[in-house]
């Protein structure tokens, strides 16, 4: 059976910009929170038009505040040199000041590492599903691929003595 298409990370009524789908291949996702995202000038336009790569990007406390790298927002198409932010400066993201401390105890106690899993609208401003995560091994990964081929065999033969009962049954 297909995988719902979906996203599990957004909430009901918002229009997803971009997932990131190796998140949760490469992580283990022990919490997730939806924070506010900073923005400049025309970046609001390129995220409508879905220019951006959140692939490769990654969160930090810093000074007590929560930034995020490597999130590259292309220029929008339409808009002067003037009104050109860079593409992959460091934004700022928003959360309240005890979330932020409590994530950054968790980070520096527990060797944990934070990753945005989508980019969204929601209510018309700009959201972040931030996951607290512990990297995956590639041990850890084939485990979880021989775990669902397995669970996937399971079902399949069952389904297949469903059939026979049934076949047999006048």
């Amino acid at each position: 059976m297909a995988r719902s298409q979906k996203p599990r990370d957004v909430p009901d009524g918002a229009s997803v910009v971009a997932t990131n789908r190796r998140a949760r291949r490469n992580f283990d996702v022990l919490e997730t929170l939806e924070v506010g995202l900073v923005l400049e000038g025309s970046e609001v336009k390129s995220l409508r038009e879905g220019q951006v790569q959140i692939a490769e990007s990654w969160a930090r406390v810093d000074r007590g505040e929560l930034w995020l790298h490597n999130l590259h927002i292309s220029p929008y198409s339409h808009a002067s040199q003037s009104f050109r932010s860079d593409p992959d400066r460091v934004r700022k993201l928003l959360a309240h000041r005890r979330e932020i401390l409590r994530l950054k105890s968790r980070v520096d106690q527990e060797r944990l590492a934070l990753v945005p899993l989508a980019l969204y609208f929601a209510g018309g401003r700009a959201k972040i599903a931030l996951a607290l995560a512990r990297g995956r091994t590639r041990s850890d990964r084939r485990r979880d691929i021989q775990q669902r081929d397995a669970d996937a065999e399971a079902a399949r033969s069952m389904a297949a003595g469903r059939r026979r009962r049934s076949r047999d049954r006048p």
